[in-house]
């Protein structure tokens, strides 16, 4: 029984709205009325002359109504600008066609001056009036395949028109074809092929074409008869058809297909395969992308070999800007291709052909009854920073989707409505969007101007004594005649400028006082804090109110703050306080706090640089001890080296030492070379504090023996013996070289010399013979 009770209760609170927002004003920055109204929705300004009080900032005029009135402004003094509707063309909604404007949606224009970021709601009226005109574009597929099909469609003229009566006694009927592209892949160019794309036991049929607009909108059946009576059967190679290069010169070509203003219009394609889409034409070298506009000449599309298909979204795109919904008679086949095209274009249906389309006229009463009866709400051209939602009111709401409403199962004649909601989140003047049902071109157009500015009752320019007659009233704020400045315009500037003045409140940062207090003839005058207490300081840089915090609590609850920083009480510390006053887990076995190495904070070691946790004792990342101290350790173990001189003023007070002939420290052994070359054994244990060492020096030094001058001697003179000798050795070598060079250049001469003796005698032989 309790819980029954406890249900109750809480179902009438969320119908009494208890359990809705609250209203919030988020303020910043606020110093006037217009930045108030611009900061949030539900943020208000009071204009009462004495509303602030001393130390109070102007913001605090700013706030929601509620706690306005709670600080006792009047209702007369609050300005919070509301949204204002105004309905410019309302005419009222047809119940038939018979009158020659009808009117199925109202109203028809609608004026808005919303505040920024607060919505606003109205309703917008829709009512399917009995007998609308329909204007009905057949576009069938001549592919060789749908040859059966058209010879039934030839024959279901008095059908077509006897369904359309049963709507309306206004509709109206056309006739289109297509095929495919007139190029290779899509089609056999050969030039009979083109003359005669079908098989050759078969006469009748008609050259290749792309889309032929066969017969534009007419009551009249005896001429649909007679036009589709002409049509033969063509052809084409792929499988694909062009569908939507057709769909889409039938969407823009308007004036050539003769939909009418007001009328629901409809497109049925019937075919029995897929379709070809934009990039298909690449496949036969066209590159040029559909432009969206009408090429047709001699009713055929003239840019069909030229211009690439067009895209789901650019047909869906100009099929919703023209009003014009679709209804898909496909075979069972291609069912699924369709059904999914048809989710991508609005106020579309597919219906199953028979194979060879005898049920057409019933598939397509079918699917126009299935598409009049949802209505969908939607917009078009909506401005930026817009927001729109919308609620159907009516007996069967559809499923919502975002930025649409939608309303099934709708009778002629039933009136719905639509609760519709704006909102503009930024300042805009003059910005316009329409809305209007899928399909159909009736439209409401929605202006919006915005309340950016406060409309205070003022007398501007005049002197006030609430400004100490030296300034005007704003919206209950002081502005202040040249000359004068001050939240009163008390202070009178005199020599000084008012920049020099206000440079006198401001700090390294260029904020005047901080944003804390007013400028008051050079000095700041600062504001109370939310709370009610005071900012201080030069620059009202100071408060007692946001001091580090621990367990949520400011200081700890152990200590007061003072200009942000916690000052603690006897026994606590830490920069919240948050700590009692102890050293005992810093304290190591040598009675030391932190080894002297660091301070003891909140009970804790804090090193100094390199030094670890948790007593400070080793120190990884400093420099090594043995080189750092090794001019010491020599100067003292062996009074020598770079401090010599100096040795006890630098190296006594930090380190005791003793010298040892065997180590009985635990530390590692440090091995150094001295200023003599002499090697160095020593250990150093570091005691309390940085610099304070005990060393273990061994006393032996590891020296080099000097060389043996003798030797030195005997070697150089040994050495230069021997290159006197091997000087000579080679001088003679080169005289004994150039010797024999003379002496066979002599033998070689003596050669000639007999030779020509012997030459000579002959000579004389002969003669004498």
């Amino acid at each position: 029984m309790d819980q029954s009770v406890l249900l109750l209760f809480l179902l009438l609170m969320l119908r009494n709205g208890l359990c809705q927002q609250e209203e919030v004003c988020s303020k910043s920055l606020i110093s006037s009325c217009d930045d108030c109204i611009k900061s949030g929705p539900y943020c208000a300004w009071c204009q009462a002359l004495n509303f602030t009080k001393a130390g109070e900032q102007e913001a605090v005029r700013c706030d929601t109504k509620a706690i306005l009135r709670r600080k006792g402004c009047q209702e007369t003094e609050i300005i919070s600008p509301e949204n204002k509707p105004e309905i410019t063309k309302n005419d009222p909604l047809s119940a038939s066609s018979e009158n020659k404007e009808v009117v199925q949606m109202s109203p028809q224009k609608i004026n808005l001056e919303l505040r920024p970021g607060l919505p606003i709601s109205f309703n917008v009226s829709f009512k399917r009036a009995e007998g609308y005109p329909v204007d009905l574009y057949y576009l069938m597929d001549l592919s060789y395949s749908m040859k059966d099909d058209l010879d039934n469609v030839k024959n279901l003229a008095n059908d077509l028109f006897t369904a359309l009566k049963k709507i309306t006694k206004y509709a109206r009927i056309g006739f289109g074809a297509f095929v495919d592209k007139t190029v290779l892949p899509y089609t056999n160019t050969n030039k009979e092929k083109l003359l005669k794309p079908c098989d050759e036991d078969y006469q009748q049929c008609q050259a290749a074409f792309g889309y032929r607009h066969v017969l534009s909108m007419t009551p009249n059946e005896a001429d649909f008869k007679n036009k589709v009576g002409e049509q033969f059967i063509s052809g084409n190679l792929d499988s694909p058809e062009g569908s939507l290069d057709a769909m889409m010169q039938a969407a823009v070509c308007g004036d050539k297909i003769g939909w009418r203003d007001n009328s629901t219009r409809l497109i049925v394609l019937t075919t029995d395969d897929g379709f070809h889409m934009a990039g298909d034409g690449k496949l036969a070298g066209i590159l040029e992308p559909n432009d969206e506009r009408c090429h047709m000449e001699n009713n055929l599309y003239a840019k069909s070999s030229e211009m690439d298909y067009p895209s789901v979204g650019q047909l869906a795109t100009e099929l919703e800007k023209n009003n014009i919904q679709t209804i898909f008679a496909v075979t069972q086949n291609v069912e699924p291709v369709y059904k999914e095209l048809s989710k991508m274009i609005p106020k579309s249906e597919v219906g199953v052909l028979s194979s060879d389309s005898k049920n057409v006229v019933q598939l397509i009463e079918g699917a126009y009854n299935a598409l009049s009866s949802k209505v969908t709400m939607t917009h078009d051209g909506l401005p930026e920073n817009v927001r729109i939602a919308y609620k159907p009111i009516c007996s069967y709401p559809g499923q919502q989707r975002e930025n649409q409403g939608v309303c099934d199962q709708v009778h002629v004649g039933e009136e719905i409505k639509f609760e519709i909601t704006v909102t503009a989140d930024t300042c805009m003047e003059n910005k316009s969007f329409t809305i209007s049902p899928q399909g159909i071109k009736e439209t409401l157009t929605v202006t919006i101007n915005t309340k950016c500015q406060c409309q205070c009752e003022d007398h501007k320019g005049v002197s006030h004594p609430h400004c100490s007659n030296s300034g005007s009233i704003n919206c209950g704020i002081c502005r202040c005649h040249e000359g004068h400045v001050g939240q009163f315009c008390n202070c009178k500037i005199g020599d000084k400028d008012e920049h020099s003045l206000r440079a006198s409140c401001q700090r390294d940062n260029g904020t005047e006082c901080e944003g804390r207090g007013d400028c008051v003839c050079g000095q700041c005058v600062c504001h109370n804090t939310d709370s009610g207490s005071n900012y201080y300081g030069a620059f009202c840089e100071c408060d007692d109110e946001h001091c580090e915090k621990f367990q949520n609590q400011q200081c700890g609850g152990n200590g007061k703050c003072r200009c942000g920083k916690c000052k603690c009480n006897d026994g606590f510390e830490g920069s919240a306080c948050q700590c009692k006053s102890s050293d005992e887990s810093c304290r190591t076995t040598n009675n030391s706090v932190c080894n002297n190495r660091g301070t003891c904070k909140c009970n804790r070691c804090e090193c100094k640089g390199g030094y670890q946790r948790p007593h400070c004792l080793e120190c990884p990342g400093c420099p090594d001890p043995c080189q750092t101290k090794l001019n010491c350790i020599e100067c003292l173990g062996f009074d020598s080296g770079l401090l010599k001189k100096n040795c006890s003023v630098a190296c006594s007070k930090n380190i005791s030492h003793v010298m040892v002939e065997k180590f009985t420290f635990s530390p590692k052994e440090c091995r150094q070379k001295d200023s003599e070359g002499c090697w160095i054994q020593f250990k150093l244990v570091q005691l309390v504090g940085e610099e304070n060492y005990k060393a273990e020096i061994m006393k032996q030094r590891e020296c080099p023996e000097p060389p043996s001058v003798i030797a030195i001697i005997a070697g150089s003179v040994a050495a230069v013996a021997l290159i006197g000798i091997l000087l000579l050795m080679l001088i003679k070598l080169l005289i004994y070289m150039k010797d024999l060079k003379e002496f066979k250049k002599f033998e070689n001469e003596k050669k000639k010399s007999k030779w020509a003796e012997v030459r000579h005698h002959f000579e004389l032989f002969l003669q004498t013979k």
